[in-house]
């Protein structure tokens, strides 16, 4: 059970709102003064707390800055008076989560309120906690490569997944014990899903803990669009520009290849960007036809200040978008040139009917044998809209 400290001087406010708030299935504790407020907060460490702004002795400016000083990530309402603006805008200023001014003639909008500030705080917890969690899984890369390949399989989601007429399916191999491959795709909102496939430059444990990077920092913006609905997650070029700013300012001296994409289940849309990354997707439609899809840009990681641009596509029914690595190449093709290995890899593609159980035979992904091994990291992935 969530709980909530309110602080005021007045009795009758007091009451209402300990009473209003426990009928909403919290735990409340209250106090009638800043300093017995502020040892209430240490005492029962609760997830909310609301204070008037203007009481006896500690004021609530000095009650927010106190409780932030000690755990800035709690979210502290201040309750101030039609006359008190200037206080509330301070009280804001100060890292306030909203204010709320009386008389109180709706609770149900403090009850929203609070909802908000809890669901805020719950998600910067679970993001603190995926966070300490990544922590130690690069460190797991470092100290073990066999451990490693299974922690980095295990953060990539299930081969095959479905929703509304749209399914995505990927296979992918390293070629050593740890890849410099990465996919991933996951719900926004209802209808809009983020599908990416990353190649980072190189190959082992150095690659592997970039792809393990880019999976947290694409986390940390699905989190800003689930708490303030920073919409970045949702823009192609925007993500891949905020990813570019981050790892060029680790300096990992590694740069990455992506395609990002914004698939709409309902529209059948597909928004894309491209970062360096060859070859570009291929567009498979129904009747037959395949072609590379337009777009292009600079790798993410290299240069400070680079921006990409947003293609847009629509899947129809019984169309399928096929990303590959450039490892495919190496792979299936390894001796022919640039322009060859375009024209056999849009046939090959055709003959395969954009299925992966077709293509992995040919692209030695079915070898998974620990003495197998092939001269680059492999990776296909798929989007298919059935009807």
């Amino acid at each position: 059970m969530d709980k909530i400290l309110i602080i005021d001087d007045a009795d009758t406010l007091l009451a209402t709102l300990e009473a209003y708030l426990e009928d909403c299935g919290y735990e409340i504790y209250t106090a009638k003064s800043g300093k017995d407020g502020l040892q209430l907060y240490r005492d029962k460490k609760p997830d909310v707390v609301l204070t008037d702004l203007h009481m006896p002795g500690i004021s609530g400016l000095e009650v927010l800055q106190e409780i932030h000083s000690e755990d800035p990530d709690i979210p502290v309402m201040v309750i101030s008076g039609a006359g008190e603006m200037q206080d509330a805008i301070q009280a804001l200023r100060l890292g306030a989560w909203d204010f709320i001014t009386k008389p109180i003639v709706d609770l149900q909008v403090l009850e929203h309120t609070v909802i908000n500030a809890l669901e805020t705080k719950h998600l910067a917890e679970e993001n603190k906690a995926y966070a300490e969690k990544n922590a130690y899984n690069l460190q797991m890369l470092k100290e073990d490569q066999v451990a490693g390949r299974h922690l980095q399989f295990s953060l990539l989601p299930a081969e095959h997944f479905a929703d509304k007429d749209f399914h995505i399916d990927y296979k992918i191999i390293p070629s050593l014990e740890l890849s410099g491959d990465f996919v991933e795709y996951f719900k926004i909102t209802k209808h809009q899903y983020g599908v990416y496939l990353a190649d980072v430059s190189g190959h082992g444990a150095a690659s592997a803990f970039i792809t393990i990077l880019l999976k947290s920092i694409i986390n940390q913006y699905l989190t800003r669009y689930q708490v303030n609905r920073d919409k970045t997650i949702l823009s192609p070029s925007q993500i891949m520009q905020a990813i570019n700013a981050e790892l060029y300012a680790a300096q990992s001296h590694k740069y990455i290849t992506i395609n990002y994409g914004i698939l709409n289940i309902n529209t059948g849309t597909f928004t894309y960007g491209v970062g360096g990354h060859y070859p570009s997707p291929i567009l498979l439609k129904s009747t037959g036809e395949a072609e590379y899809l337009p777009g292009e840009g600079f790798p993410i990681g290299i240069s400070a200040k680079v921006y990409y641009q947003e293609q847009k596509v629509t899947i129809e029914p019984g169309d399928t978008i096929v990303m590959l690595s450039d490892g495919v190449l190496e792979v299936y093709m390894p001796e022919k040139d640039l322009s060859t290995k375009e024209i056999e890899l849009l046939n090959f593609v055709q003959q395969k009917k954009g299925v992966i159980t077709h293509m992995t035979p040919e692209l030695a992904l079915d070898m998974h044998d620990n003495t197998a091994t092939v001269p680059d990291d492999i990776t296909v992935l798929t989007i298919k809209r059935t009807k």
